[in-house]
């Protein structure tokens, strides 16, 4: 029998354990506290607690699982609410109320549901992992398929119709294999895939800001820094809610309990705009708050990505919100100090960047394997909670080294009340390039000039305060003078949104090309008519500055005739009027 032979916070030792494979999952104490094998030194191995060690004792028993930490997955998920190892809080609270007690198990999936699997293959057929095996109706009007789990193929012995729960097989191979409703898989190693595809097309989010100037194609990563109050949370419930995602996982990561309890209350009121019902029926939330042990951190965001995997092989859309991997990083930092190992810079591990990258190589757009032939893709936005805002700290430096767009937060412009609250100057993204053409093909051709005209103005428009701050905007020329209103209504009406506005917390694309265009051709008209030798007071800019600042809550019905005034507008600037 092995025993405990060292208590450290979170982390145990424990001998004898012979043969004990690394990440094999083991139970702890008397209770049975989930662990996990992180080092292994000849018979003796080091293990880290998913639960509070309060109460163990030198000498407790510890026992191997034999397997590493899974997830199981099927139809049953979305729309469930699981703590960072998998448990699902509501039932897990059902048994031991609403302190959880330590050793409390649930499985992820209620083994009560029954679901009725419809066949798509026959006896006799020949199948690989990936492959379709059928589908269940999760909830009224959403499907789910039954895949043929990785790695496992053979020649169909049995499958028909039939209700199903989470515990029984749909069928069965030749060989006796059975073919599970739920599957488990390792949450540390990635699902495998049949090839991964380039970066052709974004993933709309709804947000001007990112989808004009900063744009993430789908699959790819982004990091979000933001100190606090920048509006990281209002993002995130903005993207899950807006952006062009058939599935969201929501890991909350080390946050504060009264955070995570807003969103889950959020969640559970938000409507999802494509049908109506709660936002949550398509939504997986993983809670992992800041008062729990801090290993389980490293394992939310695991599990997350494992969940979002298992549906982007069933060939959708997944965005996964991880908030905040500043929290992730600290765990690693506590089990490291813990270890002894060797700190780097702020007492971060020296893997930290390498771990990193590993978890952002598990976005992707993908095809998965098997047969009928499916795409899909896992999007990951990783907020980052830099101490004071400081962007040079290490968590922050290792996500831009490894994520493919920064969305850089300024608590300056959340402070002047600017939604989102983007830094324009320090964001960037890399998928900007690749994604000119879709937005060409599908919105408009000149996408990518009135980007790139908007991106000057606002540069020059830094330029420019930076002048008026010295010697005051009536000192400035003409030229600067324009720069600043058309710069103005660029930041209010174009990247500036309101979140709780109907018509204006989404925007489609071609409502943000028009609103980019009619600011870049308000700056415009202004030069012509400064140039025919009119005065800045003299131009018409007061009528088209309303009429663009109008047009982002513009009901959809009025959309095109205030577009059609602000054009018209617009279209005056140039004509010389009154002296204002």
């Amino acid at each position: 029998m092995s025993r405990i032979v060292r208590i450290n916070g979170a982390l145990v030792e424990a001998r004898p354990l012979p043969g004990v494979a690394l990440f094999e999952v083991a139970r702890v104490g008397e209770a049975g506290l989930l662990a996990e094998v992180i080092r292994i030194e000849g018979d003796k191995a080091t293990l880290q607690v998913y639960e509070e060690t309060a109460g163990l004792r030198l000498g407790d028993p510890v026992t191997p699982s034999g397997s590493g930490l899974v997830a199981r997955l099927g139809p049953g998920l979305l729309g469930a609410i699981l703590d960072g190892v998998g448990r699902p809080l509501r039932r897990v609270a059902e048994i031991a109320g609403d302190f959880v007690r330590a050793g409390a198990w649930a499985e992820t999936i209620d083994p009560s549901r029954r679901f009725l699997f419809r066949p798509a293959l026959k006896p006799g057929a020949r199948v690989q992992g990936g492959d379709v095996l059928g589908s269940v109706e999760e909830r009224p009007g959403v499907g789910h398929l039954i895949l043929v789990p990785p790695r496992v193929q053979g020649v169909l012995a049995s499958l028909q119709e039939a209700e199903r729960g989470p515990a029984d097989a749909v069928g069965a191979l030749e060989d006796g294999t059975p073919l599970p409703l739920v599957q488990q898989w390792l949450v540390r190693e990635p699902r495998p895939v049949a090839r991964r595809l380039l970066a052709t097309q974004p993933l709309i989010t709804g947000q001007r800001v990112f989808d004009l100037l900063f744009p993430v194609a789908e699959g790819g990563t982004v990091a979000v820094p933001g100190g606090f109050g920048t509006g990281k949370t209002v993002i995130e419930q903005s993207l899950a809610k807006h952006a062009d995602a058939d599935v969201v996982v929501f890991v909350g990561c080390g946050e504060r309990g009264n955070e995570m309890a807003e969103a889950l209350s959020d969640f559970a009121r938000l409507p999802d705009p494509r049908t109506g019902r709660p936002l949550l029926e398509r939504t997986v939330l993983i809670v992992n708050t800041s008062n729990m042990p801090v290993p389980a951190r490293e394992a939310s965001i695991y599990l997350g990505l494992t969940i979002a995997e298992y549906f982007r092989d069933q060939g959708k859309r997944v965005a996964v919100m991880a908030d905040s991997i500043s929290r992730w990083a600290e765990a690693l930092r506590e089990m490291g100090s813990r270890l002894r190992e060797m700190p780097s810079e702020e007492g971060y591990p020296v893997y930290l960047g390498s771990r990193l990258g590993k978890l952002m190589e598990r976005a992707g757009r993908v095809e998965a394997l098997g047969s009928p032939s499916r795409n899909g893709s896992v999007t990951l936005f990783c907020a980052v909670s830099p101490p004071g805002g400081d962007f040079s700290e290490p968590v922050t430096q290792a996500a831009l080294r490894v994520a493919g767009a920064l969305w850089a937060l300024d608590a300056g412009l959340a402070h002047q009340r600017q939604f989102p609250a983007v830094d324009a100057e320090t964001s960037y993204s890399y998928d900007a390039g690749a994604l000119l053409p879709w937005f060409a093909a599908h919105v408009d051709a000149r996408w990518g000039e009135v980007r790139l005209d908007l991106m000057r103005l606002l540069e020059r428009d830094r330029e420019v305060r930076e002048i008026a701050s010295l010697v005051g905007s009536e000192a400035l020329q003409d030229v600067d003078r324009l720069v600043l209103e058309a710069a103005r209504v660029a930041r209010e009406a174009v990247l500036g949104q309101h979140a709780f506005d109907e018509n204006d917390a989404h925007s489609p694309p071609q409502k943000t090309y028009r609103l980019a265009a009619l600011a870049c051709a308000l700056h415009r008209a202004g030069l012509e008519g400064l140039k025919s030798g009119g005065a800045f007071e003299r131009l018409r800019l007061a009528p088209a500055l309303s009429a663009i600042a109008a047009l982002p809550r513009a009901p959809a019905a009025e959309e095109e005739r205030i577009a059609a005034l602000a054009a018209a507008a617009v279209a005056a600037v140039e004509k010389p009027g009154e002296a204002r």
